[in-house]
């Protein structure tokens, strides 16, 4: 299975969460616009990664002829719902500037928490399960 895309959305996820990262040292109430367009446009990408993942990667490894990478991706993919619903709330909550710049430490703190989840868990498909999926 050719998964370059994923790995391609990955690193526009990675990009987001540090352009996220810099505006934030830069002060969040002074770069209020930039943080929720960069919220927005992270979520159309993970939006779609998910959707992907679900229409196409995790039925397809359902049916692999690898009961163990079929029940990986059962696990993977049960552990990223709670993962997408946490980032849901996160994206829903900081995807206007008005919010960010009303409570800039409610969005560190809420960043913190999201998008560190969030990054762990890519580099753990970075480097564990896109590689059992490619070994198959």
């Amino acid at each position: 299975m050719n998964i370059e895309k994923f790995k391609h959305q990955h690193v526009k996820i990675f990009e987001c969460i540090e352009t996220l990262r810099l505006h934030s040292l830069a002060g969040v109430a002074a770069n209020a616009r930039e943080i929720a367009l960069t919220v927005v446009r992270m979520s159309s990408v993970i939006k779609l990664h998910l959707s992907v993942e679900d229409t196409v990667l995790y039925p397809a490894l359902r049916s692999s002829s690898s009961r163990a990478i079929a029940k990986m991706g059962d696990a993977y993919q049960d552990e990223m719902k709670v993962i997408a619903r946490s980032y849901e709330e996160f994206a829903r909550k900081w995807n206007t500037a008005s919010n960010v710049a009303r409570d800039p430490d409610g969005f560190r703190a809420d960043a913190n928490v999201v998008l560190k989840k969030l990054y762990a868990r890519i580099r753990q498909e970075d480097a564990d399960f896109y590689p059992a999926i490619e070994a198959i």
